[in-house]
């Protein structure tokens, strides 16, 4: 039994999650007045979700609404003046510069008219905004906004998922130096209810934040409706020497392990080891209990 070269697996702890989350936030302040979804619910992209109300923009909008009309009786009357100016001045009754006075006042009339338009419109498309629309594709996480509560420009009224589901994990940034895209990485399949055992690195973020590196675990077939489940998982972070044997060489009685090791007499005795399991099916590692250059039998074998 000699020393081999085996992956150097890191058990950590990772979140279910998807790659992104989206917040539909309300874009005016105002009363909470309808909220259409609740947590686990499934909304597409653009669907309205909420509706944030404030009774004074439809005050602000009935003033505006006024203002358009004084401003288009006033464009009428300017427009009045004007066609009795010109036929006047054609008739030689009026100077040109009565004549270019009523045609200035009839494009300031207009002018202002299309102003209070404008005034108008921007008016009622704030009103508008109250409309709290889902911001992507996804599955609805939190809504716990209630119904008639008073919510702030930018308040966040339900979070929604974003992109696909992935494992993210955590790495002190020491031993995340090795960690790179493609690497494979060992899942808990009882976590994940037997749907994926192995993953890839998708991404590694670049940024460090308190020591540790975020990445990315896409696997397939990863389940959608925990996110925020904690995952067992195993990532490799370099090479080490350990003692490997097949696990059929290895006995367990009362929870002990044992390995049948013949001496220099021939003799085969059975001493207590202890082992952990390894990345390959079917294999063993010895933490303790024998050294390199130990002769072993398999378990029942006669030596």
């Amino acid at each position: 039994m000699a020393y081999s070269t085996v992956a150097d697996i890191k058990p950590v702890s990772a979140t279910l999650t998807t790659r992104d989350m989206g917040e539909a936030r309300s874009r005016i302040s105002g009363v909470l007045v309808s909220l259409r979804v609740k947590e686990g619910d499934v909304v597409r992209q653009g669907q309205l979700i909420a509706t944030v109300r404030d009774d004074r923009l439809a005050l602000v909008t009935a003033s505006y609404d006024a203002q358009v009309a004084a401003a288009a009786a006033d464009a009428a009357r300017a427009q009045g003046d004007l066609t009795r100016t010109r036929t006047l001045f054609n008739q030689g009754i009026y100077a040109q510069a009565r004549m270019d006075q009523v045609e200035a006042m009839a494009k300031a009339a207009n002018a202002t008219l299309a102003a209070a338009k404008a005034q108008r419109a921007a008016s009622a498309e704030l009103g508008a905004q109250g409309a709290v629309l889902a911001p992507a594709s996804g599955r609805v996480l939190v809504a716990d906004v209630p119904v008639g509560s008073v919510v702030m420009a930018g308040q966040s009224v339900a979070r929604v998922t974003a992109g696909p589901t992935v494992v993210r994990l955590e790495l002190p940034e020491g031993q995340a130096r090795t960690l790179k895209v493609g690497d494979e990485v060992q899942l808990s399949a009882e976590d994940l209810r037997g749907v994926a055992t192995t993953g890839r690195v998708s991404q590694v973020y670049p940024s460090v934040t308190a020591g540790q590196v975020i990445a990315d675990v896409t696997a397939p077939g990863l389940p959608e409706d925990l996110v925020g489940q904690r995952v067992r998982v195993g990532v490799t972070i370099g090479q080490r020497q350990a003692l490997v044997i097949p696990r059929r060489y290895v006995s367990t009685r009362y929870g002990i392990d044992y390995v049948r090791l013949v001496g220099r007499d021939g003799t085969v005795s059975e001493v207590p080891v202890q082992t952990t399991a390894t990345p390959t099916a079917g294999d063993a590692e010895i933490l303790s209990g024998v050294r390199p250059g130990d002769v072993l039998v398999p378990a029942g074998a006669n030596p």
